[in-house]
């Protein structure tokens, strides 16, 4: 309400010039392939960090960690189509609850996307080590990272439709290379006897180290926010974004399964200096898939080393170009929330993309790259993703309880009635799950718990100062009113 005496106290309303929106054009296949481009790319890195701790029960840990996806990514479904707009999590946060909860949400899925953009294009450098070893060398691999970065930068400028129909070409050059892995895996390396007699329970590997493995699992699933974010370019995103978050993750938790089991198979579980390695961790850490295929036979392993070395670059580059795309349409979604300056919303209105918010991502990404440690980017994704996830669990039931009556294209199944309220079973067992493992976040990774806290508590000063300084509300919900500019 505009009137100041008929509203309350904790809220204010405020009227905007209306905003260029951002456009639909993207199907099925550019969701997908964006989604696919976060998810499908981070085995390519994720598989190292995870075997370094988890050690000989990494495919049982994936599994584990997969259907956890699969309860995050069936939430942001439905929140996603509820609310078809840019902000993923920070949107569901802020329509179930109020704008400093919303930002909390959005900031350290902020955090989110600046590994996956960094860790992506550092990774892709370390890949193309396979043609120019010296790339993979530092600081070239860092130098690298941040061309690269550059350059996805600037192919988003020119607009989503554009940087779409890249992401779909890249994708299907991802898909075979992960297939073929798989494929060879199955036909030469699996060995199930090696598989069992890699785990010794509660020694390799430890409790300790088995709680590290699964919180530092996730990084595994990156991306499904990124299908939210996009919510509000997609086409039908009632229909779309379900079909898309099914799609992603039954293609990628088979592929991981595999991809594990091959790498387990082919580096069994050695005691060495007293302590239990495996060398995809301790010889591949930065390029593990790369490490499976030394492990080919003999006639097929150069062939492949260079097809993995190429078709791993363009998937790790889809990651890449996803993690601007989906970090510069969640700063738009801040933005135009005023929860962050409202320049950084501002859209061109030749490419209708956030052009601001882009260039901000693209520099905070690239100093990101300096950390040129893929272990110490994965633990502060970790962070992020646990309590970015928890939100969208809390907040859709939440909105169950709230608003019972909103409309919901796609609503997930197996939902349970208490006091007459629809509570989706999966969102509660997804957020206990999120929320513990973000506990286990902080127990045990040291680089999470104090950059992640340090990016929340300056986030929260931005926040605070900019609502004081323009006299908004800090604690409640800003109601934002868009207005035509007439001219004569």
């Amino acid at each position: 309400m505009s009137e100041r005496g008929q509203t309350r106290p904790a809220d204010v309303a405020v009227h905007i010039e209306r905003p260029i929106k951002l456009r639909r054009v993207l199907g099925i296949p550019g969701l997908y392939s964006a989604a696919y481009g976060n998810v499908g790319s981070s085995i390519y890195y994720a598989l190292g960090v995870v075997a370094m701790s988890a050690l000989g029960l990494t495919p049982l840990v994936l599994a584990f960690s997969g259907i956890l996806f699969l309860f995050t990514a069936l939430t942001y479904a439905e929140g996603a189509t509820m609310l078809p707009e840019a902000g993923g999590s920070g949107a569901f946060a802020r329509r179930a609850f109020n704008d400093i909860i919303s930002f909390s949400s959005s900031w350290v899925l902020m955090l989110d996307y600046l590994v996956t953009i960094a860790i992506s294009a550092f990774s892709a450098a370390n890949y193309l080590a396979t043609f120019l070893p010296v790339i993979g060398q530092a600081p070239y691999n860092m130098i690298t990272a941040i061309v690269i970065i550059a350059v996805f930068t600037a192919v988003n400028i020119t607009g989503i439709k554009e940087s779409a129909r890249l992401n779909v070409i890249l994708v299907v050059f991802g898909i075979l290379t992960q297939v073929a892995i798989a494929v060879v895996g199955v036909m030469f390396i699996i060995n199930i006897p090696i598989l069992i007699q890699n785990v010794h329970w509660g020694v390799a590997p430890s409790m300790q180290q088995l709680l590290f493995g699964l919180s530092i699992s996730m990084i595994g699933y990156t991306g499904i926010e990124t299908v939210a974010n996009l919510g509000s370019e997609t086409r039908q995103p009632g229909k779309r974004i379900p079909r898309t978050v099914i799609m992603v993750f039954g293609t990628v938790f088979i592929i991981y399964i595999f991809m594990s089991m091959t790498a387990l198979s082919a580096y069994p579980v050695y005691q060495f200096d007293n302590q239990w390695v495996t060398g995809i961790a301790e010889r591949f850490l930065n390029d593990p898939i790369m490490g499976i295929t030394q492990a080919f036979p003999e006639s097929i392993r150069n062939i492949f080393s260079y097809f993995v070395g190429f078709l791993a670059v363009a998937i790790l580059l889809i990651a890449t170009n996803a993690g601007i795309i989906g970090a510069s349409r969640l700063t738009y979604f801040m933005g135009l929330r005023q929860q962050l300056p409202s320049f950084i919303s501002s859209v061109s209105t030749r490419s209708r993309v956030p052009l601001k918010a882009l260039i901000i991502i693209g520099v905070l990404a690239g100093g990101l790259v300096l950390v040129g440690q893929v272990n110490i980017m994965a633990d502060l994704y970790a962070f992020g993703a646990m309590l970015a996830y928890t939100m969208a669990h809390v907040s859709v039931v939440a909105l169950r309880i709230k608003e019972p009556l909103l409309a919901r294209p796609y609503k997930m199944p197996l939902n349970i009635k208490i006091a007459g309220k629809e509570i989706p079973l999966m969102a509660i067992l997804g957020g206990l799950a999120t929320a513990a493992t973000w506990f286990i976040v902080v127990w045990t990774h040291e680089y999470g718990r104090i950059v992640g806290f340090a990016w929340l508590g300056a986030g929260l000063i931005i926040y605070v100062l900019y609502r004081f300084f323009t006299k908004r509300p800090i604690l409640g919900k800003l109601e934002i009113k868009t207005r035509v500019k007439i001219r004569r």
